[in-house]
């Protein structure tokens, strides 16, 4: 059962950077305007927010599988 724990290890890994960054952004560049050499690009930004309690709860459950992943695999 070594992929309970692989996926343990990924969800724990997910829930502390979730604890640690609350949010993340990025920028996406748009074309806002497009008239022959007339060329004007504007940049907007995108937050993706993480709850610190899907973090939390990301964390308990990896903790979960990466010890059912050790028991299952010790029988």
């Amino acid at each position: 059962m070594r992929t309970l724990a692989i996926i343990g290890v990924l969800l724990i890994v997910f829930g502390v950077v979730a604890l640690t960054f609350q949010s993340i952004t990025y920028f996406t560049t748009d074309r806002v305007v497009d008239f022959g050499p007339l060329k004007i690009d504007a940049e907007r930004p995108h937050t993706i927010v993480f709850h610190p309690v899907a973090g939390a709860v990301a964390v308990v459950a990896g903790l979960v599988l990466v010890l059912a992943g050790g028991k299952a695999k010790s029988s």
